[in-house]
């Protein structure tokens, strides 16, 4: 098969990766540990542990789940944490005992939560103190054993609030006294491979029940290679400032700021809460960032904040957006802002995450999702599984290092995903331009059908991003009896003062007909998810 993207990669970027230079994750912690020794890896709250530190306190956590818990390789840990000095400790404590990390999202509600613990056969979870409350409500209808919590002020020792252990919790054990317990107590790590299991890492649940993508240790080494040799002339080791907003436990930011930086040498400041625009440009004030990671709602929020457009981006060299579709609009402000293009990259749970990224042609923006990265081949397919000519959309599927073997536990829906042919079915609808980009179109899920003509929701939330008067939208289906269905937006305001009638005008001037909006709704924010997906079911 002819893979026309591969005109459009830079003269010195490898077409292919060669993952069999590292046996896990576990060999890529020893040795950067080895180079980067004193270097400051992560920053919270003005509190820095360097490469050295991360070595001691993960071995710590690793020695107490081993012989206080009985961890033993291939044991499932769910790390439901957000962004603090913790997560990281945690995380490679696991992995030294050659567990599988099951990360777990905070704000899950008790339905949630118990339905990924079961799933995922869970007996320790290592949990942040305001999430116990939840754990509490379901514990007797999971199968915890060991109960492990985070509070905030734990690594940083700033005063800052506790939230109280759930009283229901019996027995649990604090964070920092598994380190005391495990600085006393031996550790012997496993021996493990590129075929051991590394993470569960669930899909989104937006419908449905979540199911636990299974991510091995080669699946990540690989897509850590793969962004390192797609983004080389962009990365110096021992030298980047990484600012991580996003929350650890979700994939993109869990391999592209924890682990690829991680393995660079990088300084990686965390940020625990993102809602607090104010303090978080300070740390943009205070710090000269090389790499930042978002999603669009972030992005926008950020450009939004006073203080933001005086901050000095000289040293900025990478934005990359993922999780959800960057609106050209905010793309091209971020680009006004800072100096720095917003790259779009592409990816899913399934796929370690990365698929694409988008650096344009010699050094030009291009709008959309870019090209494979080194090593991965994407085939667009209609309903029936034939490939279409390229300028035609159709599913995007995708072969490489960094797919997943298969979902935890459920044969069926791995089958279901995957094609006869081995790629993975992303869900996504897309397509290869004649320059040999690909854009992504919307998801199959999401789209709108209007008197038999498609319609694509982020298309209509991008046209409206260009309307001054409004901070954004989301966009759904909504029954009509004449068309099948018909458009609907939510719109959250700017200036109060702008209508119904605006917005749909405004839409008019740029869209077709049957995409035309046929009801704007105002309201006072857009429904979305811990990593700033929007969640278009709480809108229909």
């Amino acid at each position: 098969m002819t893979k026309p993207w591969l005109k459009n990669y830079p003269n010195n970027v490898a077409h292919n990766i060669d993952i069999s230079s590292h046996d896990s994750m576990l060999d890529i912690f020893n040795q950067t540990i080895i180079k980067y020794q004193n270097k400051t890896a992560f920053s919270n709250f003005g509190v820095e542990l360097s490469f050295n530190d991360v070595d001691r306190l993960s071995r710590d956590f690793a020695a107490y789940l081993q012989s206080q818990l009985q961890i033993k390789k291939g044991d499932r840990v769910a790390l439901m944490c957000p962004n603090t000095l913790c997560f990281p400790v945690a995380m490679w404590g696991i992995i030294r005992v050659g567990g599988v990390q099951v990360n777990v999202n905070p704000l899950y509600t008790a339905r949630e939560l118990q339905h990924q613990l079961n799933d995922a056969q869970v007996e320790t979870i290592v949990i942040f103190s305001p999430s116990t409350n939840v754990l509490a409500d379901i514990l007797e209808q999971t199968t915890i054993k060991n109960v492990i919590t985070i509070d905030l002020d734990d690594l940083v020792n700033k005063g800052l609030p506790s939230a109280a252990i759930d009283k229901r919790i019996e027995n649990s054990t604090p964070f920092v006294d598994a380190l005391a317990q495990g600085y006393i107590l031996s550790l012997k790590e496993p021996i493990l491979s590129a075929d051991d299991l590394l993470f569960l890492q669930y899909t989104g649940g937006t419908t449905g029940l979540s199911k636990g993508a299974m991510l091995s240790h080669g699946n990540i080494i690989a897509n850590i290679l793969q962004y390192q040799e797609f983004a080389k002339n962009n990365i110096e080791h021992g030298k980047e400032v990484v600012i991580t907003a996003i929350p650890m436990y979700h994939i993109f930011a869990l391999t592209a700021n924890t682990l690829c930086y991680f393995y660079f040498g990088a300084k990686n400041i965390l940020v625990t809460n993102p809602r607090d625009m104010p303090a978080f440009v300070e740390l943009w004030q205070t710090n000269k960032v090389t790499f930042f990671t978002g999603v669009n709602t972030l992005f926008n929020g950020l450009l939004h904040t006073p203080g933001f457009a005086e901050v000095d981006f000289s040293a900025l060299k990478l934005t990359i957006g993922g999780g959800a579709a960057v609106q050209q609009a905010v793309a091209l402000k971020w680009q006004q802002v800072t100096g720095n293009p917003l790259l779009e990259g592409y990816g899913l749970s399934e796929t370690s995450p990365m698929l694409t990224l988008n650096f344009g042609i010699d050094g030009g923006y291009v709008f959309g999702i870019g090209i494979p990265v080194p090593s991965t081949d994407i085939s667009i397919r209609d309903e029936s599984g034939a490939v279409v000519a390229q300028g035609e959309s159709g599913e995007l599927c995708a072969k490489g290092p960094q797919v997943m073997p298969g979902y935890w536990h459920n044969l069926q829906a791995t089958r279901e995903t995957m094609t006869a042919d081995g790629y993975f079915k992303t869900g996504d609808v897309a397509m290869l331009d004649e320059q040999g980009f690909f854009h992504i179109v919307d998801r199959k899920k999401d789209m709108i059908i209007v008197s038999g003509f498609n319609v694509y929701p982020n298309e209509i939330e991008s046209e409206i991003a260009h309307m001054p008067e409004i901070l954004e939208s989301a966009c759904i289906g909504i029954a009509d009896d004449k068309t099948g269905e018909a458009v609907k937006v939510f719109v959250v305001k700017k200036d109060v003062n702008v209508t119904e009638q605006e917005v749909i005008n405004f839409c008019r001037q740029s869209l077709t007909a049957y995409k035309v909006p046929k009801s704007v709704c105002f309201i006072e924010q857009i429904p979305k998810s811990s990593v700033g997906k929007i969640l278009r079911r709480e809108l229909r």
